[in-house]
C-alpha cells in the first residue's frame, strides 16, 4: 500500500522581493488540490499551515530582510515534516519561499542521514547577505544550507547540524548560469556542485533527471521545485518573471516531477515561489499545474 500523504502549507513571502507567495497554499487548496490528490489514489491528511507571513520592507536589515520571520517559517516546516515522517507518511509542502527546502532537509536528515535533495530551480540560490545587496533570502537558501562564507548566522545555525547539507547530497536541475551572480558561479565551482542547465533540461528532460537521481545518495529523497524554472511565457506562475521564453515547459517539468516523485526513495515534494496572481491573464495554468502535481504523486498501487 502507498504511504499516506500529508499536505503542509508554508504561507510565507517573508524572504521574497514582494508579497504574493504567501497566498499559494490557500489558492491551491481552493482549486481542489486535496480532491485531486485523493482522485490520484492517495490517502491525504491536511496538516494545515505554518505562520502566515507577508513580505514587507525591512530597512533595519537591508541585506537579510525579514530574517527572523524566515527562520521561524523554516523551523515550523521542520516540525511539520518531521511529524509526518514519524507517522511514516509522505509530504507535499506548498510554499512560500524556497527557504522552505531547508526545513524539509533538516527533518529528512534527522530521519535518514543518507537523504538527498533534488533541487529544481532556475537559480543556484547560493548568494549571501554579503555577496548581494537586494536582501531577499529566497535566493540564498542553499548558501545557508551549505553554510557559505557570509551566511546569516541566525539561519545557518537554525538546523540540527551545521552545515545542514554537503555537496554530495545535492543535485540541481534547470539552472540558468546567466541569471546567477559571479559569486554563485564561483561557489558552485569550488564546491563541485552537480547541476544541469535549464536549456538542457528543456531539450531532453528525461536524461538529466535520470542522471541526477542516479548520482544522489541512496537514502530518502526530497524533491524541491521553484516554479521559476519554468518558461514564464508558457507557465506564468513564479515570483520571478526573468524566465520569459527560456527554460522547460510545464509539460516537460511535469515529466521530471513524475519521474522523481516515483523514485522509491522519494518522501517529500516541496513547491516554492508560486505567486497565484501571476496567472491572472492565463487562469487555466493553475489547474494544469495542479494536475501535474497530482499526477506526480499518484499512487502506483493496483486498485483494491
Amino acid at each position: 500500500m502507498p504511504r499516506d500523504l500529508v499536505l503542509v502549507g508554508a504561507p510565507t513571502s517573508a524572504g521574497s522581493y514582494a508579497p504574493g507567495q504567501e497566498a499559494a497554499p490557500r489558492v491551491l487548496r481552493d482549486l481542489g488540490l486535496v480532491d485531486r490528490l485523493r482522485a490520484a489514489g492517495r490517502q491525504v491528511r491536511d496538516a494545515g499551515d505554518g505562520p502566515l507571513q507577508v513580505w514587507a520592507p525591512d530597512p533595519a536589515h537591508p541585506r537579510a530582510q525579514n530574517l527572523a520571520a524566515a527562520v521561524l517559517a523554516v523551523r515550523t516546516v521542520t516540525e511539520q515534516v518531521a511529524a509526518a515522517l514519524e507517522q511514516d507518511a509522505d509530504v507535499l509542502l506548498i510554499g512560500g519561499n524556497c527557504t522552505i527546502a531547508l526545513g524539509v532537509m533538516d527533518a529528512l536528515l534527522r530521519h535518514d542521514p543518507d537523504a538527498g535533495l533534488l533541487y529544481i530551480d532556475r537559480h543556484f540560490d547560493l548568494n549571501t547577505p554579503v555577496s548581494s545587496i537586494d536582501g531577499a533570502l529566497d535566493w540564498m537558501g542553499l548558501a545557508h544550507g551549505l553554510d557559505l562564507p557570509g551566511a546569516a548566522e541566525q539561519l545557518a545555525a537554525a538546523f540540527h547540524r551545521r552545515p545542514l547539507l554537503t555537496p554530495e547530497q545535492l543535485y540541481l536541475l534547470g539552472t540558468d548560469p546567466a541569471g546567477s551572480t559571479a559569486w554563485e558561479r564561483e561557489q558552485a565551482r569550488l564546491l563541485s556542485l552537480r547541476w544541469v542547465s535549464g536549456a538542457d533540461l528543456a531539450s531532453a528532460p528525461d536524461s538529466p533527471v535520470a542522471g541526477a537521481l542516479g548520482a544522489l545518495p541512496p537514502g530518502a529523497l526530497a524533491v524541491h521545485i521553484d516554479v521559476d524554472v519554468l518558461d514564464f511565457t508558457d507557465a506564468p506562475l513564479a515570483e520571478s518573471t526573468d524566465g520569459r521564453n527560456s527554460g522547460p515547459s510545464l509539460q516537460a517539468i511535469a515529466g521530471v516531477l513524475d519521474t522523481a516523485c516515483h523514485d522509491p526513495r522519494a518522501r517529500v515534494l516541496s513547491i516554492g515561489e508560486l505567486n497565484p496572481a501571476r496567472a491572472a491573464g492565463r487562469p487555466e495554468i493553475l489547474p494544469r499545474f495542479l494536475a501535474s502535481v497530482a499526477d506526480a504523486l499518484r499512487s502506483t498501487a493496483p486498485p483494491a
